[in-house]
């Protein structure tokens, strides 16, 4: 299988504090893997580190390398660019204050489009995706802002696939959705990984174990294992701290 992202050896320190301790592994193309592990364990720092928005923390020291096709990403000189290849969503949703419609029309205004046919269709597309279109479609003019918190939260889906990004990063995306929304937003998952290759940074082992390819665990800054996902939610995972983890010994 393709390699979408290769991580060899990153290291990444804030001030006095190692958040990752030399982890290396591979992200295939058009899978979804699972990141586990508490909290600590350096899963967003990573997602900063592939989308290049480490570099909004000051203080912080990177060694390693992260390649995107074979790329250095470091060596990008456009930086916009990378983060229009590399959809990013957060714990909580960050709405723009505009419409529903110019939520998710921003970015490829933002990159030039101005057809209103082609922003349209941009538009129901990545509303559909997201599984709100349903519940929008006749208010579209209506501010973002003043939806409910899971469905500004898959506004926040919609607005990050609006530009095509051919990775997707998601961290701890269903904190703010309710458990049916959040079912939704799995099945929506499940489609996607056939066009982009997606990131899934997640508290709730069940969630990986049922979306995620592989899946990797990580712990105090170090990558414990990552292998197939029935292997690390068997009973005989390669670390004992995985299996631990995984039925709720700690964490």
């Amino acid at each position: 299988m393709q390699n979408k992202i290769e991580i060899s050896n990153l290291k990444v320190r804030y001030g006095d504090i190692q958040a990752l301790n030399g982890i290396s592994f591979d992200v295939h193309e058009n899978e979804i893997l699972g990141i586990i592990g508490p909290a600590q364990s350096g899963k967003t720092t990573l997602l900063k580190v592939i989308n290049r928005t480490l570099e909004f923390t000051q203080d912080t020291t990177l060694e390693g390398s992260v390649k995107l096709d074979g790329v250095e990403i470091n060596s990008i000189g456009d930086v916009h660019g990378l983060r229009r290849r590399i959809g990013m969503v957060l714990p909580l949703p960050v709405g723009l204050p505009l419409s529903i419609y110019d939520n998710v029309a921003f970015a490829p205004r933002t990159a030039g489009m101005r057809k209103k046919s082609e922003l349209d269709e941009i538009v129901e597309r990545c509303l559909q995706q997201a599984a709100l279109w349903d519940e929008v479609k006749d208010r579209l003019d209506s501010l973002g802002t003043k939806l409910s918190g899971g469905q500004q939260q898959r506004l926040t889906i919609a607005r990050a696939l609006s530009h095509q990004p051919e990775i997707l990063c998601l961290d701890e995306f269903s904190i703010a959705v309710d458990p049916i929304t959040t079912m939704r937003i799995e099945d929506v998952l499940k489609t996607l990984k056939n066009e982009m290759t997606i990131l899934l940074v997640t508290n709730l082992v069940q969630q990986a174990k049922r979306l995620a390819n592989r899946t990797a665990f990580m712990l105090n800054g170090d990558l414990i294992e990552i292998d197939e996902t029935d292997v690390i939610f068997s009973d005989n995972p390669a670390s004992q701290s995985t299996y631990d983890y995984v039925n709720g010994n700690f964490g």
